[in-house]
């Protein structure tokens, strides 16, 4: 296979939400060209041939095929991970594979198994663990300066359940609700920051709403081996809005307008009367062109606070927060080269094609992080405690 020197040619996998959230980044990374796509709407993928020069395929066998391509960005719904995956790598091509990696962990070795055996490179897409705040805490809690790591809190309140929704999003066991698509962007956080290796979940989920009949809300406790923990609540029942403690900056580091809590249930009930929730859920796609905004700030995953023996460090609208025996400091982050900031994602996969480097975000750590979120359904259903088996150190 050609090997790039300087630019990694990506073919998008799917042009919905995950792809329009991931778009802004690809556009302005200097080390990416955006080339091909795959979609079966075939309004979306002519807007972005149109838009990009780039070829457009119907089915995933045809853009494996094509030679322009060097690596793919799957970002389709979660059952068709495992099977694009290992068509991708059995076509020599590199991999971004979005969050949750697969729906169990069979999928992900197998996912895991076709890149070895191709020889290719296989990065699990858990954006908010590139958050740059969230960089620069494991940074900070790795050089030693405040001592070790004791516990972690990270907590997030919003609106996810009365998004517009496809069928299977609202079926836990197609993969809906939290458990798959909020808990492994909070678990792969906090295994982060706690050095990767989760010793034991305990957990409670919650189903409040019989009209969308899956896990809208949880609250974990998890144990390192090392004896640090971390707790962990979501709810997306749209009640408090937990950005309000974030200064009015969303998930995806846009400003928001304050209060408006509530108003993507009453949107949903109104819009229902007049479309399909499927209907809405496709205008957030390139289908719909919605426009593409340009946030001012990292994106984040709610609030997030670890604490040492030496002081607390929280994740900030800009940076981290300090608190330590001298009083508050501010730690700044650079700014990313285009927010949404997910280009730390890109430069994972650049970096272990190019320059050979082992990714922290590979097979065997997004099965990790999906063994810990699985958990914590189980937890929830059993009243146990879960004892992992699969867990991975971070690669610093």
């Amino acid at each position: 296979m050609r090997k790039p020197l300087e630019k990694l040619r990506f073919g998008l996998v799917g042009l919905g939400g995950a792809a329009m959230q991931m778009l802004p980044s690809f556009m302005a990374h200097p080390r990416v060209e955006l080339v091909a796509c795959v979609d079966p709407n075939q309004q979306a993928r002519d807007s972005f041939a149109r838009d990009f020069n780039a070829s457009a395929y119907e089915r995933m066998e045809a853009l494996c095929e094509d030679p322009t391509v060097d690596a793919v960005y799957i970002g389709t719904p979660h059952q068709f991970h495992r099977q694009q995956a290992i068509m991708a790598a059995e076509a020599g091509k590199h991999i971004i594979v979005e969050k949750p990696m697969a729906l169990t962990l069979d999928d992900c070795d197998a996912m895991s198994a076709a890149a070895e055996r191709n020889g290719v490179r296989l990065v699990v897409g858990h954006t908010h663990s590139f958050d740059p705040p969230i960089r620069k805490m494991r940074e900070i809690i790795k050089s030693g300066e405040v001592g070790p790591l004791a516990m972690i809190n990270t907590w997030s309140y919003g609106n996810f359940l009365y998004r517009p929704r496809r069928p299977e999003e609202l079926r836990t066991e197609s993969g809906g609700g939290i458990i798959f698509n909020q808990v492994p962007h909070q678990m792969d956080v906090v295994r982060l920051l706690g050095g990767g290796l989760v010793r034991s979940v305990r957990a409670m989920a919650w189903q409040l709403d019989p009209e969308r009949p899956t896990e809208g809300s949880h609250m974990t406790f998890v144990q390192f081996v090392d004896g640090s923990t971390a707790s962990i609540v979501y709810s997306g029942y749209d009640y408090f809005d937990s950005d309000e403690f974030h200064g009015w900056v969303g998930e995806l580091g846009e400003d928001r307008t304050p209060g408006g809590h509530g108003a993507s249930r009453a949107a949903l009930a109104k819009a229902a009367g007049e479309l399909s929730e499927a209907t809405l859920k496709g205008s957030r796609s390139y289908a719909g062109k919605p426009a593409l905004k340009a946030p001012t700030h990292p994106p984040h995953c709610g609030i997030t606070i670890a604490s040492c023996a030496g002081g607390d460090l929280r994740a900030g609208v800009d940076g981290v927060s300090l608190y330590g025996r001298h009083g508050l400091e501010h730690r700044p982050v650079p700014v990313g080269l285009a927010f949404p900031d997910k280009g730390g994602v890109i430069d994972e996969l650049y970096e272990a094609v190019i320059r050979e480097r082992e990714p922290l975000h590979n097979g065997r750590w997004g099965k990790a992080t999906m063994e810990a979120s699985l958990a914590v359904l189980e937890s929830a259903r059993t009243g146990r405690d879960i004892e992992l088996k699969h867990q991975v150190a971070v690669i610093d």
